[in-house]
């Protein structure tokens, strides 16, 4: 009698559940099956392709197509230089915050003030600040200098780079401090009072107190946004196409653009299928190191 109860409880949870696991099948696993799918097919509508399989040949072709190797190298620099300086940058800060001084409460609210801006609207401002004309950047260089200034920034390779990078960090470094600050207001000041008496500095209690109890949280939330840096495609669309000469076009952004700007759904799915190895990759560190740290 009580196996039977216990059944019939197992059946209504699966019967409850199923129409959640048939809505997430049809919005998540089938869009994944049907692209890996699409990656073995010539789908090139404006040559028209009809779906016929070509194996690897998308595979090989991406890796012998200069614009992509561009996208696969700025993705790579955009991820890691974004993600370092989004670890010291957001650390520091999340520290500033958590220090005591008056008007703490209101310097946190602004804090926040960028990440709530939509991206593809920092986006655009951001092309207009940085214009080499009539560009807000130029001008306050030209302000704190006191001398004209004028430079193309979106123009050349290195320079547009390193605005991307920038106009990511403005976005995105406050919302990483406030996480890093929950973490921070975890710690008892009891620690660093018991540390003080011992004769520990300010920054041996910072690594031997600080770091040891953010790290897990800080190691978690680096993972999620390293991801947002990869699959995210509005900051690049929105200040500079990708631009110039694919200098700045990430794979998310190189995804777009052939599927919908040159209609090659095979080729698009491919460079999806690269994309959603390196999140596999990084989900898989991830599960590695929180469990090395548990």
């Amino acid at each position: 009698m009580r196996k039977n109860i216990e059944h019939k409880k197992i059946y209504t949870t699966w019967l409850m559940i199923a129409p959640v696991l048939l809505l997430r099948a049809s919005t998540t696993v089938y869009p994944i099956i049907q692209t890996f799918i699409n990656s073995f097919r010539n789908l090139d509508i404006i040559k028209g392709g009809k779906g016929e399989f070509v194996g690897l040949y998308n595979f090989i072709r991406l890796f012998q197509d200069d614009k992509m190797l561009a996208s696969l190298e700025f993705t790579l620099i955009f991820t890691i230089v974004s993600m370092a300086l989004h670890l010291v940058l957001g650390v520091l800060l999340a520290l500033l915050l958590n220090a005591k001084f008056s008007g703490k409460k209101f310097i946190r609210t602004i804090t926040l003030i960028p990440w709530a801006i939509p991206m593809i609207v920092a986006a655009r401002a951001a092309r207009w600040g940085f214009n080499g004309t009539y560009g807000f950047i130029n001008d306050l260089i030209t302000r704190i200098i006191g001398k004209p200034f004028s430079f193309d920034w979106l123009v050349h390779i290195d320079s547009a780079r390193a605005s991307v990078i920038m106009v990511d960090l403005w976005k995105d470094v406050p919302y990483f401090s406030i996480l890093v600050l929950a973490a921070l207001q975890f710690i008892s000041g009891e620690i660093y009072e018991a540390a003080k008496i011992d004769g520990a500095s300010d920054i041996q209690a910072f690594w031997h107190i600080t770091i040891p109890n953010i790290s897990k949280t800080v190691l978690t939330i680096s993972i999620f946004f390293t991801m947002w840096r990869i699959t995210s495609f509005e900051l690049v669309y929105g200040m500079t196409s990708g631009g110039p000469f694919n200098s700045t076009s990430v794979l998310s952004y190189r995804v777009m653009t052939e599927a919908f700007n040159n209609l090659n759904l095979g080729y698009a799915s491919a460079i999806a299928v690269v994309l959603f190895g390196i999140l596999s990759v990084l989900t898989v560190s991830n599960l590695l190191l929180t469990r090395k740290f548990d």
